[in-house]
């Protein structure tokens, strides 16, 4: 498969029948971890600097965080948090983050050909973290450095005290350690436009010496490997052959990158994007599983899918934003999103759900500003994208186990993918509480389609929630000028009766349904 579209447009099958949607109880793909609902800050443009950092801002507190923006992050329900890149990371050095302030040197960042001014590090992200409730996932560098800058990293955030990278940290306000667990072995090695790019024989060699080092250090670190930055790699799959040979004893999960975008008006196939992403998981599973066995190990790599998003990355390639201009936090990569983006948002999210027995961890790239469902304006306002609300919703409705549910759809034709349902679904059910949850998503462009769901292993009396995101404008967007644009509305005509639930998905959507 290709994520490169030809324009053409889609064509509905008549809707002669309701959908019919059958949850199964017994067909559990996973405990829900919170870990899928991660995100990614990266210093890359005004993610950092004037997004969720800006010392004059009204909202400021003493480090120079927004409490706005840390008000709308603990609302989008983002867990773990990636840092500090991304193709940043290789180049970085964290030492220039620590200590003092006005003691940091002003690098260039070379993978975004902006200057880093070091005010924000390790330290004022961990306590960041801590005002969001979210958990720190640590990249190390291994496009310019490598095992031994990472375990001075790893000593300096984990070791309690008597060493001299642990009284370093306490010396500098943090007397307990961050007791990270998730970490990076660098980042996207299989690019070209990586600094420090390297072949896959040659990053396996470096990542396993690195987790191993790091492993001996503690070996109840979780270390995610490098694996491909897209489906549409030359080298994909064997990239992930080659490095896990090398370092499969030594790490827990391998990295997968996707991300997406319209392409020359073919919003059929656009709107079928989560099939591409199926496509990624069952190969690098595939992959995995394969290495598992030819090394007879008994243990299981998971996928860390800690890059996933909407990007306009043909328009921010051709445009001069990323430039040698070499100026502080400069606007980039600041794609607006519409409604088509949002339903093909939610429907990703729903497949990592869907694959969650390996998708253990994912990553939304990235959090503010820098292609994200937050948006902020220096001196002013936040507000929320339209790819806000799916992620924010399923954050806080998927709880208990996720069930996987048989899906009796009309197709439609795709330029890119062939035939593609015209509705997908998943659901979630918590057995302590009662609560259950279905996400589903219509793809059809011109029908609204009614859908009948069998929810009798549920045990469910009540709807408690049933939203929407929709507009008859499938690209109107939320900006600075008209914040509220989109958002999400009631979902009419929802109605559970006698273990059925019934709905009506309207054209080009994305809904939640929360029973109880």
């Amino acid at each position: 498969m290709t994520i490169t579209s030809s324009a053409a447009e889609q064509t509905d099958l008549a809707v002669v029948a309701p959908t019919v949607i059958t949850i199964d109880r017994s067909a559990v793909v996973a405990p829900v971890n919170r870990r899928i609902f991660g995100s990614f800050v990266e210093h890359l443009g005004r993610c950092v600097y004037d997004g969720i950092y800006e010392p004059g801002h009204p909202t400021a507190n003493e480090d120079g965080f927004r409490l706005d923006v840390i008000e709308l992050v603990k609302e989008l329900g983002s867990s773990t948090i990636r840092y500090p890149g991304g193709n940043f990371v290789s180049g970085y050095r964290w030492e220039d983050g620590v200590g003092p302030r006005d003691q940091r040197p002003v690098r260039r960042d070379l993978a975004w050909h902006s200057l880093e001014s070091n005010q924000v590090g390790l330290d004022e992200f961990a306590r960041w973290c801590k005002l969001t409730g979210s958990e720190l996932m640590m990249a190390v560098n291994l496009g310019t450095r490598g095992i031994e800058a990472a375990l001075d990293l790893l000593e300096y955030t984990n070791h309690p005290s008597g060493t001299a990278l642990s009284e370093q940290r306490i010396a500098n306000g943090a007397k307990d350690p961050y007791n990270i667990r998730m970490w990076c072995l660098g980042n996207e090695m299989d690019g070209p436009w990586q600094i420090g790019h390297m072949s896959a024989e040659d990053y396996g060699k470096i990542a396993a010496r690195t987790a191993s080092a790091m492993k001996t250090a503690d070996k109840n670190l979780e270390l995610v490997v490098c694996g491909s930055s897209g489906s549409s790699m030359p080298t994909f799959g064997e990239w992930e052959r080659v490095v896990l040979e090398h370092s499969y004893d030594y790490v827990d999960y391998i990295s997968c990158h996707a991300y997406y975008q319209e392409r020359n008006g073919d919003l059929g196939s656009y709107l079928a994007s989560s099939l591409d992403m199926q496509y990624f998981i069952e190969t690098v599973v595939a992959t995995a599983d394969h290495v598992k066995h030819k090394l007879k190990s008994k243990k299981t790599i998971q996928l860390s899918f800690d890059e996933w998003n909407i990007w306009y990355l043909d328009e921010h390639q051709a445009s001069d934003e990323v430039n040698e201009e070499w100026t502080h936090a400069p606007r980039q990569l600041e794609d607006t999103y519409s409604v088509a983006d949002a339903v093909v948002f939610g429907n990703l999210l729903i497949t990592l759900l869907k694959n969650h027995d390996r998708v253990a961890a994912a990553s939304l790239a990235q959090l503010v500003n820098v292609i994200a469902p937050i948006m902020t304006e220096p001196g002013g306002d936040t507000w929320r994208q339209t790819t806000f609300f799916p992620f924010s919703v399923t954050s806080r409705l998927a709880k208990g186990e996720v069930l996987r549910p048989r899906i009796d759809a009309g197709t439609y034709s795709t330029a890119v993918y062939g035939d593609a349902p015209l509705v997908d679904a998943v659901a979630t059910a918590d057995a302590a509480t009662g609560e259950s949850a279905l996400f589903l998503v219509n793809r059809s462009q011109t029908e609204a389609i009614d859908v009948t769901v069998n929810v009798s292993d549920l045990n469910a009396t009540v709807i408690t929630e049933a939203v929407t995101l929709h507009d008859e404008d499938v690209y109107a967007k939320n900006t600075l000028q008209d914040q509220n644009r989109v958002g999400l509305k009631q979902l009419d005509g929802a109605v559970l009766q006698e273990g059925t639930l019934t709905v009506t998905l309207p054209p080009v959507s994305w809904s939640a349904v929360a029973l109880g």
